[in-house]
């Protein structure tokens, strides 16, 4: 059964292509960035708005217990669409209209660290800096062997700010590996990030599916009170273990940078 947001367009104007395209499948959703064909592989406002929105939605939705994110492009994700702030900052020289654009990103984030579905991170292609972080928040999280990974913010003048998803990187794969691939922005391949716990599994992407599928499957026999009670325990104790949630801040640490004068580069 397919399952499509509704983006209504303006009279006279004709619709936006979605920017999310879903799948239900019994208990499991599959949700897909860059549904359409030749749309840009970066993350924008209107994807976050999207998932979001579907990720509050499934408060109402007790029968769903996976949901598998993929992307339809060529890549996973090639980082957030930093035309749009370019434009947030264009239109709204004070930084307020970015500073609501940054802070979507932390939404989402909360948003599906707060879900009661596990969530499964299908990966393949390039996995750049925003893309990296939303995959960080799913529960699960498996890509193919030809993964290339990179948090190139530092590089372009921006602190890693993006959906407060530093503390979560830390928490998932220790502060020491984090703070060397931030300062460096180096690429990394798939089985380094096994190695970091950045990825559960690794496979070859025609086997990808059946990897995650090797998780779906016994996931759905589970006591869905059981899963949910783990994954509210597991959120506490990796929340807990960051000294300091800063990822509030985070919208406005980007702000002070891309002040006037100083754009994206």
């Amino acid at each position: 059964m397919n399952w499509t947001p509704t983006l209504t367009a303006p009279p006279g104007t004709v619709p936006a292509a979605q920017p999310v395209g879903i799948e239900e499948d019994g208990p499991v959703l599959r949700v897909r960035l860059n549904p359409a064909a030749g749309t840009d592989d970066s993350l924008g406002i209107a994807a976050l708005d999207a998932l979001t929105a579907l990720l509050d939605g499934l408060h109402e939705r007790p029968d769903i217990r996976v949901l598998v994110l993929s992307s339809s492009g060529e890549d996973f994700c090639l980082g957030a669409d930093r035309h749009e702030y370019e434009g947030a900052l264009a239109g709204d020289p004070s930084g307020a209209a970015l500073r609501r654009v940054a802070d979507k990103a932390h939404r989402l984030c909360q948003a599906l660290e707060n879900t009661h579905v596990v969530t499964i991170a299908r990966l393949h292609g390039k996995v750049i800096g925003a893309g990296l972080a939303l995959a960080s928040y799913c529960d699960l999280r498996a890509g193919a062997d030809t993964c290339r990974f990179r948090m190139p913010e530092v590089g372009i003048g921006l602190p890693p700010a993006w959906g407060g998803a530093m503390g979560r990187l830390v928490a998932e794969a220790g502060a020491s590996r984090i703070r060397e691939l931030m300062l460096t922005c180096d690429p990394f391949d798939a089985a380094t990030a096994e190695r970091l716990g950045l990825l559960h599994r690794v496979a070859p992407l025609d086997r990808l599916d059946d990897t995650v599928a090797a998780w779906t499957r016994p996931l759905l026999r589970r006591s869905p009170e059981a899963l949910v009670l783990t994954k509210r325990m597991l959120t506490g104790f990796a929340r807990a273990a960051r000294t300091a949630d800063v990822g509030m801040l985070d919208a406005h640490l980007l702000t002070s940078i891309l002040a006037p004068g100083r754009g994206v580069s």
